[in-house]
C-alpha cells in the first residue's frame, strides 16, 4: 500500500514538474545588434533597441569645448579599435553631461571611416548596476564596440552595488571586454556622498583604508571631465544656438532680457535652463520645436 502511495506521489510530482517546464518561458534569442545603434538594458536579460535616440547636435553644446574635444577624441580612438579610457562626467546639473555622451556617439558614427562598424550605445540604469556581469556576457563576443552608458550614477550610504561596478570596470578574472567602454555621468566626483566618506573616516580603525576603498571606484575611470556653471555670455550663446536651430525669430534685445530673467528665477544658468526658456519662447510664439527631441537637454 505504501509503495502504491509512493508511486502515485512520484507520478504527481513528475506531472507538476512537466507543467512548470511548459509554463516557463524559453530562452531569449540573442540580441539583434543590427536592429539599431542604441539599446537599453531591460532586466533580467534583454537588450531593447531604441529606434529614435533623444539627443541634441554636438554643435549646440556650448561652454564645454574642452570636455567635448577630449571625450570625442577618446571615443573616436575606441571606435577605431585603439586603446581608450572609461570616462566619468561629473559636475553641475544641466550642463550637458548626458547630452554630450549621446552627441559624441552620434558624431563618431557619422564620421566613421569606410569599413568601420558602427559604435553601439548601450544604456544601463543606475538601479541595474548589479546586473553588469550579465550585460558584459551578452556583448563580450559581439562583432561591435559598445559604449556602456549610465546616467546620473551615484550610490547611497548603505548601497554596496558599487563593488559590482568596480569589478566590472577593471577587476575580476575576465576583466572588462576589449569591445566595451564605460561612460557615466554624476553630480558627484567620487560617486559617493561626502558625509558617507567622512563617517567612514571617523569610525574606522584605519580611516585611510576605509576612505580609500570608496574613492577607488572613481579611480577606475581614466578620464574625469568636470562640468561647471556657465557664464552669462555662454548662456546667451546657448539660447541663440537653440533659436537658430529651430528657426525661432524675435527681437534679440527682448529675448535677451527675457532669457536672463528666466535664468534668475531658476537660480542659475545652464544648458537645461536655456532649453527650458526656448520651450517657453516657442510656445509664446506659437512655433513647434521639431529640429530635435524636446527631451534632449532636460534628461
Amino acid at each position: 500500500m505504501d509503495a502504491q502511495k509512493d508511486h502515485a506521489l512520484v507520478m504527481l510530482m513528475e506531472r507538476i514538474a512537466q507543467s512548470l517546464e511548459r509554463m516557463a518561458p524559453g530562452p531569449l534569442p540573442p540580441p539583434d545588434f543590427e536592429a539599431a545603434d542604441c539599446f537599453t538594458f531591460d532586466p533580467p536579460s534583454k537588450l531593447r533597441p531604441v529606434a529614435r535616440v533623444s539627443r541634441v547636435d554636438i554643435a549646440l553644446l556650448k561652454s564645454i569645448d574642452r570636455s567635448r574635444d577630449i571625450l570625442l577624441a577618446n571615443t573616436e580612438r575606441f571606435a577605431r579599435g585603439f586603446p581608450a579610457n572609461n570616462a566619468l562626467l561629473w559636475g553641475s546639473r544641466g550642463m550637458g553631461k548626458s547630452s554630450l555622451v549621446k552627441a559624441v556617439h552620434a558624431a563618431v558614427n557619422q564620421d566613421r571611416p569606410d569599413g568601420v562598424a558602427p559604435l553601439k550605445l548601450l544604456e544601463i540604469h543606475r538601479e541595474d548596476i548589479a546586473a553588469l556581469p550579465t550585460v558584459l556576457r551578452m556583448i563580450r563576443d559581439a562583432p561591435y564596440r559598445f559604449l556602456l552608458f549610465c546616467d546620473d550614477l551615484s550610490f547611497d550610504h548603505d548601497d554596496t552595488s558599487y563593488k559590482s561596478l568596480k569589478a566590472a570596470l577593471e577587476g575580476g578574472v575576465e576583466g572588462r571586454p576589449d569591445n566595451v567602454l564605460f561612460y557615466a555621468t554624476s553630480n558627484r566626483r567620487h560617486l559617493l556622498p561626502r558625509d558617507m566618506m567622512e563617517n567612514e573616516r571617523s569610525t574606522a580603525i584605519h580611516p585611510g583604508e576605509a576612505v580609500e576603498e570608496k574613492i577607488s571606484l572613481s579611480d577606475r575611470f581614466g578620464l574625469w571631465l568636470g562640468f561647471h556653471p556657465c557664464s552669462q555670455d555662454d548662456f546667451l550663446a546657448m539660447v541663440k544656438g537653440y533659436m537658430s536651430a529651430n528657426a525661432l525669430d524675435g527681437d534679440w534685445e527682448v529675448v535677451r532680457r527675457d532669457a536672463l530673467e528666466w535664468a534668475t528665477t531658476r537660480g542659475g544658468r545652464s544648458g537645461r535652463v536655456a532649453w527650458q526658456f526656448i520651450q517657453d519662447l516657442a510656445g509664446r510664439l506659437g512655433r513647434p520645436l521639431d529640429h530635435f527631441d524636446a527631451k534632449s537637454e532636460t534628461e
